[in-house]
């Protein structure tokens, strides 16, 4: 890999005439550094030069005032202005590295040096997934930082109370304040353990025997600070059957799109295509469980017909496709439903080929999920049904399956992790199995 050379400051230089507040021309010299910053520098003497008398300036006839200096003499100047200017700003920066050593030495290593360790360290060795990465970068955001989206600047709770802090020097009761300050926004006690759980693991990493030297920990501040009490699950609310066939039906009748009136007959069909897609996209959702990311990575190679099977085997991370969120292969069964949309998928003319991704764009290229997430709201809101979550489609298939399934088969299909979360689809399903029992239970002996 070759790196292009830094461009010389001189010659990206230009002269140019300023006036004073007497009304007197004098030279002044502009030009871009190596870092792209932009720099003017008056030359500090007085330009021969006489107006042209449409605003500009003329060479100025005769031997020049001492002092005063001709265009020629004003360049020849410029490039000897330009070195020295440059080489005081060369050793003023090398003083401030040297300093910043001198203090890093003196005080040991800073916060911030220890969490970008640990998100290299994430990247590099522990391989987490793309949009976990994301995350915990979005966290340790510095401050100033921009927004991914939107106007703004993040927040950088973290890196704006620890980052410049030295790593011996952080106190429990200064991390406590850290997390008091995120709290006094108004977010929820979720969102503050999350800032505590990244401050945790950072310095965790730095204990960890091979790493204890280098960052002179000899304990965890963050650790002894309390933890919040957080919220339990919020109600789980779910689509039924009816409704997840009248959102897939608005879906494919197109009316929760803007009117075009002028779009071309050609155009119209690739929209009318892109909206029975989305309907059999959401029937699918809402049947199998998968996640947003596993359906838009959905390949024609991973549905087996004959065995009347979905092979889950990636997701969607970010931009990247990876392995799912458990980091392992699933076998999602395919009732009738989702199968007859599948099939009826199948009948398209193009990208259907092993490789061919089953959910894809006029060109086959695969969905965006926050397009997709913005067509299903538009779709749930024509259709008037209850405003539920892209996600709430996965809930829907694990309320629904678990009404026949026991729960660790249910567990499976859709990729838990721990049982505990599929529970949650056991405890409503079980109080309505329990209403007759409770009527009798009621009922005059």
């Amino acid at each position: 890999m070759t790196t292009s050379p830094t461009p010389d400051p001189v010659g990206t230089a230009f002269l140019l005439v300023e006036v004073t507040r007497g009304g007197d021309p004098v030279w002044a010299v502009k030009w871009r550094r190596a870092d792209g910053t932009r720099v003017k520098l008056r030359l500090g003497a007085p330009a021969w030069l006489d107006r042209d008398g449409s605003g500009g300036w003329l060479p100025r006839g005769g031997r020049p005032r001492p002092g005063h200096l001709t265009e020629r003499q004003a360049r020849r100047l410029m490039t000897d202005v330009i070195r020295a200017t440059e080489a005081e700003v060369a050793e003023e920066r090398a003083r401030a590295r040297r300093a910043l050593k001198q203090t890093k030495r003196a005080h040991g290593p800073t916060f911030r040096d220890l969490a970008h360790a640990w998100l290299d360290h994430l990247a590099a060795v522990d391989d987490v997934k793309p949009s976990t990465l994301r995350n915990y970068r979005a966290m340790l955001a510095e401050p100033g930082t921009k927004r991914r989206r939107g106007p703004g600047q993040a927040l950088a709770r973290i890196m704006g109370g620890l980052g410049d802090t030295p790593l011996p020097e952080v106190t429990t009761a200064q991390v406590a304040e850290l997390l008091d300050r995120v709290a006094g926004d108004g977010v929820t006690n979720r969102t503050v353990n999350r800032h505590r759980e990244v401050i945790v693991a950072i310095f965790n990493f730095g204990l960890r025997p091979h790493q204890r030297d280098r960052w002179r920990l000899t304990d965890n501040p963050a650790a002894a600070t309390a933890k919040r009490r957080e919220e339990g699950p919020g109600r789980l609310d779910v689509f039924t059957v009816e409704q997840i066939e009248a959102l897939a039906r608005a879906a494919e009748a197109g009316t929760w799109r803007v009117a075009r009136p002028y779009e071309t007959a050609k155009i119209a069909e690739a929209r009318r295509d892109e909206d029975r897609q989305l309907g059999e996209l959401l029937r699918i959702a809402a049947y199998t469980g998968l996640r947003r990311g596993e359906l838009v990575a959905l390949r024609w190679r991973d549905v087996r017909w004959s065995e009347r099977v979905l092979v889950v085997e990636r997701a969607l991370s970010g931009t990247v496709e990876r392995t799912t969120k458990g980091r392992r292969i699933r076998y999602v069964p395919l009732a009738d439903q989702s199968l007859a949309a599948l099939d009826r998928l199948a009948q398209r003319p193009n990208f259907t080929s092993d490789d061919d991704y089953v959910f894809c764009n006029a060109a086959g290229d695969r969905l965006d999920p926050s397009a997709l997430r913005r067509r299903y709201v538009a779709a749930r809101d024509s259709a008037g049904i209850p405003p539920l979550r892209f996600h709430d489609l996965r809930h829907t298939a694990g309320t629904l399956l678990t009404r026949v399934l026991d729960p660790v088969t249910v567990k499976d299909v859709l990729g838990h992790a721990d049982l505990k979360t599929t529970e949650r689809y056991l405890h409503a399903v079980r109080a309505s199995r329990l209403a007759d029992a409770a009527t009798r239970a009621f009922a005059p002996q």
